[in-house]
């Protein structure tokens, strides 16, 4: 089998839901996720610093984020908060004291030689995200949740010089992450990527994080190992910094192939770190774990250990919205949706208020569905606008649907109705009146126009006479473009059957 039938077979496999790779390749991979996330405080962890995207580099520092002898690192009390808010939101015990630690490697965007972090003990542990699909229940564990600062970074290429330097930009230095590490309970691609983009979904939810993956909010290591369905774990491989779901989902699929086959010509698959190369489709060694160096944590000496009390857990469990999960399972017991409808409309809580105030406006919650997931969607992202700020009101669409409801315009009609509608601020009824849009019942004239099209398509009638019943719609569609969309499709249809009969 070629490299790419093997890709191709193995994203197959990593999409039919409920199958386990072992049963059709004998292996099993066992994978966990580290994601690291950015807090969306307006300070950094450890000092007044302001964090703010986009900045010119080396603007947003202090003695204390470039680690300078003598400066000493404050605690951010909103980091905190947030930090404690994002684990209860993800299920997990919030712990009464938790400990800042050193972790010492050199890098050269690490300016104190060390990176303070949490380690033995951190500020929550055990908790899990449970979610179902097609009939098929995922639920991962989660290990733990703890605060640490980020490193700088270091800049490679637009620089004259960039082929023999590297340039460091401070501003990110200092700001604050959370790294949620998942138990091994993921057993395919596609359920990483979906643990992925549930973490990220609720974190944007409960406003602790901005969402943005290519900015470096979110990043995410995997660890993966192949083994025999009820053998002792095999050799994990890290995967770093993946800023992308389907990069998650690409790079798993490549190393769950690439691990196979190396066990099955009887290699040892090595215990190492490695990059997904996106140009090449595959994974690169970074570096080996066999020779990893010792971290050296230790008791950060600065700062005190971190004690939350049962008041502080509270005041942030108040905070808690309802989660996506909880509020599309919500959606769809309530109003009748179909699992990929609720999906939509509940993706997040602007997206569920526009549609319940269709609801309330008068929309069928399937109709009001359809228009959100199409129409609605299409233009929010092409103004990359948000649909709070959508340019047609929830009670403005629900009168636009009406309108196609009483047959006043054809559903074609309305999609140009709702493009005159978006930002202009004038109502349905307005422009279909002005415009003269109003759907076209008249029989007889539509007759005519029927008539005038079958008479002018000799070759498509022959192919519908000879059995090709599909080039039915073909006609149907001539007779549309011929009035502008505003023929009445039920008559359109009645009349062009009758018409083809007889011909």
């Amino acid at each position: 089998m070629t490299s790419a039938g093997r890709t191709a077979g193995s994203e197959r496999r990593s999409t039919e839901a409920g199958l386990c790779y072992h049963t059709r390749m004998h292996w099993e991979p066992v994978i966990g996720l580290e994601i690291h996330a950015q807090l969306a405080t307006a300070s950094k962890i450890f000092c007044g610093c302001a964090v703010r995207a986009g900045a010119a580099p080396n603007t947003l520092v202090c003695p204390v984020c470039l680690g300078l002898p003598g400066a000493l690192p404050v605690l951010n009390d909103r980091v905190v908060d947030d930090a404690i808010l994002a684990a209860l939101a993800l299920g997990c015990a919030i712990q009464p004291v938790s400990v800042f630690a050193r972790k010492n490697y050199f890098y050269p965007d690490l300016p104190k030689g060390y990176q303070i972090s949490q380690y033995d003990r951190p500020l929550a542990l055990d908790g899990h995200l449970e979610w179902g699909s097609g009939g098929r229940v995922t639920r991962v564990g989660i290990t733990r949740v703890h605060l640490e600062e980020d490193a700088g970074k270091s800049l490679h290429e637009g620089f004259p010089d960039s082929a023999s330097r590297a340039y460091i930009d401070f501003n990110r230095s200092g700001v604050p992450l959370i790294e949620i590490v998942s138990r091994p309970d993921l057993r395919a691609a596609a359920d990483a990527a979906a643990f992925f983009q549930r973490v990220r979904d609720i974190l944007v939810e409960i406003g602790v994080n901005g969402g943005s993956l290519e900015e470096g909010q979110l990043r995410c290591d995997a660890n993966i190992s192949l083994r025999r369905a009820g053998e002792a774990l095999g050799t994990a491989v890290e995967v770093k910094n993946l800023n992308s779901f389907r990069f998650l989902h690409k790079a798993l699929d490549h190393e769950i192939e690439r691990q196979r086959e190396a066990l099955e010509r009887g290699e040892r698959v090595q215990h190492e770190t490695r990059l997904w190369d996106v140009a090449g489709g595959r994974t690169v060694v970074m570096r080996s774990k066999e020779e990893a160096q010792d971290y050296r944590y230790f008791p950060e000496p600065d700062l005190p250990p971190l004690a939350v009390g049962p008041e502080r857990i509270a005041r942030q469990r108040q905070r808690l919205p309802e989660l996506p999960d909880a509020r599309r399972l919500r959606l769809a017991e309530r109003f009748g949706l179909s699992e990929y409808d609720a999906a939509h409309v509940g993706a997040s809580k602007a997206v569920t208020d526009f549609f319940e105030s269709m609801i309330a406006a008068g929309a069928q919650p399937k109709e009001a569905a359809n228009w959100i997931s199409g129409e609605v969607t299409r233009r929010v992202n092409e103004g990359s606008c948000g649909i709070k700020a959508a340019g047609v009101a929830p009670a403005a669409l629900v009168e636009l649907i009406q309108l196609v409801g009483q047959g006043t315009i054809s559903g074609s009609v309305a999609k140009d109705v709702f493009e005159k509608m978006w930002g202009s601020g004038r109502r349905a009824s307005e422009i279909v009146a002005s415009d003269g849009l109003s759907q076209i019942d008249d029989r007889d004239a539509l007759a005519e126009i029927v008539r005038q099209v079958v008479a002018g398509n000799p070759a498509p009638v022959a192919q519908y006479k000879a059995g090709k019943k599909l080039v039915f719609g073909f006609f149907v569609g001539q007779v549309m473009k011929a009035t502008g969309g505003k023929a009445n499709p039920t008559i359109v249809t009645a009349l062009v059957e009758r018409e083809l009969e007889r011909t």
